[in-house]
């Protein structure tokens, strides 16, 4: 593997700037946008838990959760920081820039991280804590350090835990976890392969010069939109669970099939596209705002709003829940997750 092009680490450059000069890299090393769409998720799974739980210990819990996203964004950019550098997307990352040191940022993302988990287990549950441990062990040792440079499977085993969010959510309010965070984890998990490859299509010369075994590069690129229209179509058919579940009503039934519909559609256009790049990147925008709008549907069909919460009855059965009040700033600062760009993935 070629890791020569930059060097990973500039002492000297770091050591001249003040820790306030140097606090916006490390907020960059937390990937600060898939981090938000890690907390939106969370916020949705939390809110739509049929369980009361104080205002506080949920935004705690929200916050728990955000920072440990951060700490693996910061453990997965420690990890990889020989690939990053060599890699067009990744270069201007705080690591090879030399902004940063991999000591610097092994300690951060194992410090945020003890301090995410213990923060979750104090405000919530230890059962919400656990998940939150696994998803970070999960994601930074089988994923970053195993599955990324083992197989071109690495983004369908490792998206689970980019699908997790929801779940710790709802485990932080419930103590336990159901049929209906797993139906959202489904979703997410689906999205992830044809998200990401997606963007490998255009970028598979980077990820070879890396010695990463995407799909793109081991498969080319004809496998790898057949299974992006395969993945699409399983996305669908999950998105819809929700309100086959009877969990969600008919609003987000109709905004899922729709967009569905969309994403399916530029999926199809990509299969037969052959080498255009343009379909590939249409359809990474396309799939950021999915996500955003689809989890958006349910947080607005369910009140969007307070932790404070009365059962009604939803299409012919009890046991649904409605929120009190509103929350526009949660949903109006969520919808900056659609300008997620490729150089945080």
């Amino acid at each position: 593997m070629n890791t020569t092009a930059i060097p990973l680490s500039r002492p000297s450059s770091a050591s001249r700037l003040s820790l306030v000069e140097r606090l916006p890299h490390f907020v960059m090393l937390m990937k600060p946008r898939v981090m938000g769409l890690a907390l939106f998720t969370a916020l949705v799974g939390l809110m739509l838990a049929p369980t009361h739980i104080d205002p506080l210990a949920g935004f705690m819990a929200i916050l728990a959760i955000a920072a440990g996203a951060g700490a693996a964004g910061a453990l997965n950019m420690w990890y990889d920081a020989d690939i990053d550098a060599v890699m067009a997307r990744t270069a201007m990352r705080p690591i090879p820039r030399g902004k940063v040191s991999k000591v610097e940022a092994l300690g951060f993302g194992l410090a945020l991280g003890v301090i995410a988990v213990t923060a979750l287990a104090l405000a919530t549950n230890l059962a919400a804590a656990a998940l939150l441990a696994c998803t970070i062990l999960f994601y930074v040792v089988v994923y970053t350090a195993w599955l990324k440079r083992a197989t071109s499977q690495n983004i369908v085993i490792g998206g689970a835990a980019g699908a997790l969010p929801p779940v710790i959510g709802w485990a932080a309010a419930t103590g336990q976890t159901g049929v209906e965070p797993l139906a959202l984890f489904l979703i997410i998990f689906l999205w992830t392969p044809p998200h990401f490859w997606a963007l490998a299509l255009n970028r598979s010369d980077d990820y070879a010069r890396a010695g990463v075994p995407m799909l793109p590069v081991v498969a080319g690129r004809a496998a790898t939109t057949r299974q992006i229209l395969i993945y699409s179509g399983l996305l669908v058919l999950a998105s819809e669970l929700p309100w086959a579940l009877g969990f969600a009503g008919a609003i987000y039934g109709a905004v899922a099939t729709v967009c569905g519909a969309l994403f399916l559609l530029l999926a199809y256009r990509l299969n037969k596209s052959g080498t255009d790049r343009r379909a590939a990147h249409g359809l990474f925008l396309f799939s950021i705002s999915y996500l955003f709008v689809v989890f958006a549907a349910l947080l607005v069909e369910h009140g969007g709003g307070s932790f404070s919460r009365v059962p009604v009855q939803h299409a012919g059965r009890s046991g649904g829940w409605v929120h009190a009040a509103a929350l526009p700033s949660t949903a109006c600062s969520a919808s900056g997750l659609t300008n997620l760009s490729a150089w945080e993935v």
